[in-house]
This record gives C-alpha cells, sequence and structure tokens, in this order.
C-alpha cells in the first residue's frame, strides 16, 4: 500500500462534523480530513508495520495521517534523530500524546527522552515529555521503580511551568505513576503533598488536583 492510496483513503473517510469535533477538542491542526480515531485504528490494523510508509505519512504534515502514521511505524526502528525530528513538527495536544502512548513509549532509549524533553522550552515538546512518562507507567511493565522516582522529579521540577499542554500533562504523569503500585502511589502523594503547599498557584494545582485521585478510596482499593 502507497502513501497516495492511504491518503486517497482518510480524503474519502473525512467528514465535517469530525472537522467540529477536533475544534471542540481544541485540536488545532491544518487542513484535517476529519477522520475519527477509531477508524484510523481499525485501519492501521488492516495496514501493518511499515517504517518507512509511516515516515512518508508523516512528511505529509496532514493531521490524520500523521495519527496513523504513530499506528503504523515500528518503535524498534525508531531513532533519537527521528524521535527529534517529530517532536519538532508537533503542532497540537492530541498529536503529542498519541505518539507518546502508541509509538515513542516502546521505543528504545524512551526513558532518555522524556528526561531530555523536561527542560525544553517548546510548549508541545515538553508536554511530550510527560506524555511519555505517563504512557511508560502504564506499558512499561518491566521499569523499576526508581525510573519512576526520578520521574517525580522531572515532575516536581516542571510543574511551576503554567502553561496549559505542559501542566496538564505534568498533572496527569503525576497521577499515573501514583497508580503504578502501592510504593509509587506513596511516593507520588508525597511529591503532590508537597506541590500543593508552596506559594506558586500552578505547583498547588498540580499537587492538589493529583492528591485527590491518589488519596481516593477507589485508588487505595485498587493498590491494596
Amino acid at each position: 500500500m502507497t502513501a497516495s492510496e492511504l491518503l486517497d483513503w482518510l480524503q474519502r473517510r473525512g467528514t465535517t462534523r469530525q472537522v467540529r469535533e477536533l475544534d471542540r477538542y481544541g485540536i488545532t491542526a491544518p487542513r484535517p480530513f476529519g477522520v475519527s480515531m477509531g477508524e484510523i485504528k481499525r485501519y492501521a490494523k488492516e495496514i501493518g508495520k511499515d517504517h518507512a510508509l509511516a515516515q512518508t505519512l508523516w512528511n505529509t504534515g496532514r493531521y490524520e495521517a500523521m495519527v496513523l502514521a504513530g499506528f503504523i511505524d515500528e518503535p524498534e526502528r525508531v531513532t533519537l534523530v527521528q524521535k527529534n525530528q517529530w517532536a519538532a513538527d508537533f503542532d497540537n495536544w492530541a498529536i503529542v500524546d498519541h505518539v507518546g502512548f502508541h509509538l515513542f513509549d516502546r521505543t528504545p532509549q524512551a526513558w532518555k527522552k522524556a528526561a531530555q524533553w523536561a527542560k525544553a522550552r517548546p510548549e508541545f515538546t515538553k508536554r511530550a515529555a510527560f506524555a511519555l512518562l505517563r504512557s511508560l507507567s502504564v506499558h512499561d511493565k518491566d521499569a523499576p521503580d526508581e525510573s519512576f522516582l526520578a520521574g517525580l522529579k522531572l515532575i516536581e521540577s516542571a510543574a511551576h511551568d503554567g502553561r496549559n499542554f505542559v501542566k496538564k500533562a505534568v498533572n496527569m504523569s503525576l497521577r499515573a505513576i501514583g497508580k503504578r503500585n502501592r510504593a509509587l502511589n506513596r511516593a507520588a502523594i508525597k511529591t503532590a503533598e508537597r506541590l500543593s503547599r508552596l506559594e506558586d498557584s500552578t505547583s498547588r494545582w498540580v499537587g492538589a488536583h493529583a492528591l485527590r485521585e491518589l488519596t481516593s478510596p477507589a485508588v487505595q482499593k485498587r493498590l491494596a
């Protein structure tokens, strides 16, 4: 299957209703086709994995083509250079989270990129660090607790960043780590408590919001 055939498919499946849905969720994408995530995911399974095709689709700059690229790329073939190139193209929160959750968290040196991007200045690159950290907490079943404890330090260092798409990702990663196991729950609660006591309003929001979930009966029961 060629990139042209896939783009034709996206063009045929697109609807104005789905374009409006992107707007409703704050997904700012130039020239969207208007194809739902569910449809793209099902189609990606039919296509199978194809690293070269994923690169071609990504380079179109079209949102749904980039989503499809994230589904079909081969994690073991993704290099640090590619991660940086794709990160430079991030232009909305949805593509950041999608690539982190469906591709980058399964790639070599995913932890290294999370640590590097946590210090980045561009909003979506920095969001990528914490979207990736959240994804690793869900998918990297073999990672030791020490990796996530280091992640909590990254969270604490970035919690003051008041930019909307950064602070929400920082908060999500804190909650995700705290739901991984009992020991990390205790560590994440301590981090959240420290943040909730700071003078900085963004840090307080991150901490207090995470604290409510991490100490909730539902989470505590699941981790017991």
